[in-house]
């Protein structure tokens, strides 16, 4: 059986790919877990060298991959460029890891203590369709440099540049079977990874719901999970900010990737003294919000994913109060306007839910407590930024704003070197930077008696 492949630009099926079945993901993880052993004991100089010469090849396909993520996720060429630039650098990045993935050794009487991190087997990574290739990345990279095996299912919607990865790895010298992709259905493939006996942890992104359906089942055999899932994220303007810089930044925290980013900053929250000037600023900013084909170079965003999921963003925006909109082109593809609404209440739908488009909901606030209780008011934690020149109120709202990854004077959420992830119910687990190693890993303790 086959699937077909939508390009969202032009709601046209361009090609088709294997949709696996419940008997090809078994055989892919026995598989997996056969090479496991001998992916463990490769030299780990060896395992290094074949992960940098993979980013190699990833650097060197970088327009090709590119090119299909515009067709195949919608994505503008320039943000296609940086995901697979990302995939390029988190590989070398953890290419780094296996030489110095080193135990410890513990003082104790009666001998010697040491401990050794030891991979964990099969990994399962479950990638979904808004950025294919970095968050596959995230998952398989360190995976691998720990010395796991990796089985990986591409959201069904954009398999196509997952597929190439994989590819890829083999050209790399990768060993047979040590990463394999799989294309499928989430409730085939997914499921499999997280009840087969033989994936030791499963890594996903996704929404809040399946995540805890994971998380569920995974503690059935109790295995390991990451879990990176949904967001509300704030943007917290407050009077001494630059507020030209702020507001000319806006728009891309929310609407890059058509607002389909669980670090979207969908809550923008601004001082009442200032608020009536914030939007002045911002309505131009967002009216010359770059919306059209995906492969040109002017784009600033292409379409949203899909035509059912324009209609769950539409019903956002339809009984709300829209301040201002930007424009989108008009015809075949499923394109939607940069949307600002003016939240009524924290109780509206847009305020509270992920709207997962290119729609931000404002509201002020008074004071600086008010700003913190308003941001906090979510059942998510991921992402967010806060603007103000005064250092000591940016220290004192980094530390209580509940959120994983947080930005002043910024909207930066990812950065390969550094940990990502978020708290409450946006997830379990660390990404990225020197953190994620260790999650692949099982700590072992040997202790040694030097007595006679």
């Amino acid at each position: 059986m086959t699937t077909d492949v939508i390009d969202p630009a032009t709601g046209e099926r361009f090609t088709t790919v294997p949709d696996n079945g419940e008997a090809e993901t078994d055989a892919a993880i026995e598989r997996a877990d056969r090479a496991f052993e001998s992916w463990r004991a490769v030299a780990p100089g060896d395992r290094a060298r074949l992960l940098r010469r993979f980013a190699t090849l990833v650097d060197e396909h970088l327009d090709e991959l590119a090119g299909l993520e515009v067709r195949n996720a919608g994505h503008t060429v320039g943000n296609a460029r940086w995901e697979a630039g990302n995939v390029r650098d988190v590989l070398h990045y953890y290419a780094g890891a296996p030489e110095r993935l080193s135990g410890r050794q513990i003082p104790v009487p009666g001998g010697l203590d040491v401990t050794f991190h030891e991979p964990l087997g099969v990994v399962g990574v479950i990638v979904p369709w808004n950025f294919p290739m970095p968050i596959a990345a995230w998952g398989f990279a360190p995976a691998l440099a720990a010395g796991n095996t990796v089985v990986l299912k591409p959201a069904e919607l954009t398999p196509l540049t997952a597929i190439r990865l994989g590819e890829l790895a083999r050209e790399a010298g990768l060993p047979e079977d040590v990463f394999i992709v799989v294309p499928g259905r989430g409730d085939v493939v997914g499921r499999r990874f997280v009840t087969h006996p033989r994936v030791r942890k499963v890594c996903f992104t996704g929404s809040t719901g399946v995540g805890k359906a994971i998380m569920a089942g995974c503690a059935e055999q109790v295995k390991r999970v990451t879990l990176e899932l949904g967001g509300k994220s704030a943007n917290i303007v407050f009077a001494d900010a630059d507020l030209e810089r702020a507001a000319a930044s806006a728009p891309a925290s929310v609407f890059d990737n058509a607002g389909q980013d669980c670090c979207a900053r969908s809550r923008l929250l601004v001082q009442d003294s200032v608020y009536e000037k914030f939007l002045g600023l911002l309505e131009p900013a967002v009216r010359a919000f770059r919306v059209t084909d995906p492969s040109t170079p002017q784009a600033q965003m292409g379409p949203l994913i899909s035509e059912g999921h324009r209609r769950r963003v539409a019903g956002y925006v339809r009984d709300a109060e829209v301040a201002f909109a930007g424009s989108a082109p008009a015809g075949e593809g499923w394109w939607f306007p940069p949307t600002v609404l003016l939240a009524r209440s924290t109780a509206d739908p847009h305020w509270r839910e992920e709207v997962f488009g290119p729609v931000v909901s404002v509201l002020p606030f008074r004071d600086e407590q008010e700003a913190i209780r308003l941001a906090n008011d979510t059942e998510y934690g991921l992402s967010g930024s806060l603007w103000t020149r005064d250092l000591g109120r940016a220290l004192r709202v980094s530390r209580a704003v509940q959120t994983g990854t947080l930005s002043v004077n910024s909207h930066s959420s990812v950065r390969y070197w550094t940990p990502f992830g978020g708290m409450k119910q946006s997830g379990l687990g660390r990404e990225l930077g020197p953190d994620a190693l260790l999650s692949f890993t099982d700590v072992k303790n040997v202790f040694i008696a030097s007595d006679d």
